[in-house]
């Protein structure tokens, strides 16, 4: 495998010792789902709408997972993208015989078109673009030089295609930070020896310390795992970006910045209100975003969407727009078809009755509009009711 990033070797071989994540694996379908690895879901996150569809079928797309680890990304990328084809790689061989063994148990393969789980840099894809979606979840701040990395992504995007990226952030990593410089002073390594010196410095620190507060109140179940607990306190390649940093950082690529994929953890209207949150919505999105990042010393990564090309999102504010479009069913939801459902981001919603009959309706009858579909409804409440579901992102609108 050609070494393209000088920390490519020691961060394989890190990861040989500590496959990540270290999710079980399983028979049958990974659980639940997560909407951004859904490729329609995220389609209509960043752009407001959905391309109509080539046939009857499902859309096909082409996906690259990029750093893909075990391959749990993968292994949703496949079962929520039926009919696709995907191209995984990582630099682990360790982790991506664990990939193979988690999409085999799964039936990730017969999900999609093609699948490839192969041992490659990021860095070296040359000829293997384009792809409509990119999927690479904290891969880049692992990179000695990330600009490099978030590049050679661009370049194997299509035009109007999405990335979606996870980074850390500096302000929700302080005290993880602290603990690794710390680690790395006490000469722990990033291996089994360092991983037993970094659980006993948690432990035996005063239950008062803030690190081990912190560590005990907010990592401790997500740590569990020691590859989890040694990917957090003891890689031994790691960048943190605040928002002006993040934000040149994509500049860099030439990549048009697309939203948050958590967009609700940079709304103002979260920690503020009266006075104060009309001040801060009277704010640029970007001066919004710092505002929210000053507040929230807790936000400790980045979720978002870049696009080649500029994005064009769909507006639904006409009445006769909206009752001109076609729509679908968001298919991440737990509990369908019922009143009682968890909507993409996992949470309980009831629907009322015109919402479950329209998104009934939606499905049976797939080639008409909102405002064709039978139901024996005004035009006023046909709208009401979508643009509740829009609100919800239970309704995707088709172009």
């Amino acid at each position: 495998m050609p070494v393209s990033d000088a920390a490519t070797p020691v961060v394989s071989a890190f990861y040989d010792r500590f496959p990540y994540p270290g999710d079980p694996l399983q028979d049958g379908p990974p659980p639940g789902y997560n909407w951004r690895w859904c490729v329609d879901s995220a389609w209509a996150a960043a752009t407001g709408c959905l391309p109509p569809r080539a046939g009857s079928g499902p859309r096909r797309w082409r996906i690259l997972d990029a750093g893909c680890g075990t391959g749990v990304s993968t292994d949703y990328l496949c079962h929520l993208n039926p009919g696709s084809a995907v191209l995984a790689v990582d630099i682990s061989a360790g982790a991506l015989e664990v990939a193979r063994q988690r999409t085999r148990r799964s039936g990730a393969a017969a999900q999609v078109e093609e699948l490839r789980i192969e041992q490659r840099s990021l860095l070296d894809l040359a000829g293997e673009g384009p792809f409509d979606y990119i999927n690479s979840v904290g891969v880049l701040h692992h990179l000695r030089e990330p600009e490099q990395g978030l590049g050679a992504l661009a370049g194997l995007l299509r035009p109007g295609g999405l990335v979606h990226l996870f980074l850390y952030a500096d302000g929700g990593r302080w005290e993880i930070h602290r603990t690794q410089r710390a680690l790395a002073l006490l000469g722990a390594g990033t291996d089994e020896a360092g991983l037993h010196l970094g659980r006993q410095l948690l432990a035996q620190l005063p239950e008062t310390n803030r690190l081990r507060r912190h560590h005990e109140q907010r990592w401790a179940l997500d740590t569990a795992a020691d590859a989890n607990f040694a990917d957090m306190y003891l890689h031994p390649q790691e960048t943190s970006y605040n928002i002006e940093r993040l934000l040149a950082f994509v500049a860099t690529a030439g990549l048009e910045f697309a939203g948050f994929s958590n967009p609700e953890v940079w709304s103002p209207s979260r920690l503020l209100q009266g006075e104060l949150l009309e001040r801060a919505q009277d704010l640029s999105p970007r001066q919004q975003w710092s505002l929210v990042e000053e507040l929230d010393p807790d936000i400790s990564h980045f979720e978002f969407f870049l696009s080649k090309g500029p994005v064009s999102v769909a507006d639904w504010s006409a009445d006769a727009a909206l009752l001109a479009a076609r729509g679908e069913v968001n298919r991440c939801l737990w509990g369908w078809p019922s009143t009682s459902l968890m909507g993409p981001d996992l949470l309980p919603l009831s629907l009322s009755r015109e919402s479950f009959e329209l998104m009934r309706a939606l499905e049976q009858a797939p080639n008409l509009s909102i405002g064709q579909l039978p139901l024996d409804w005004p035009a006023a409440t046909r709208l009401a009711v979508a643009r509740q579901l829009l609100e919800q992102r239970l309704l995707l609108p088709v172009l």
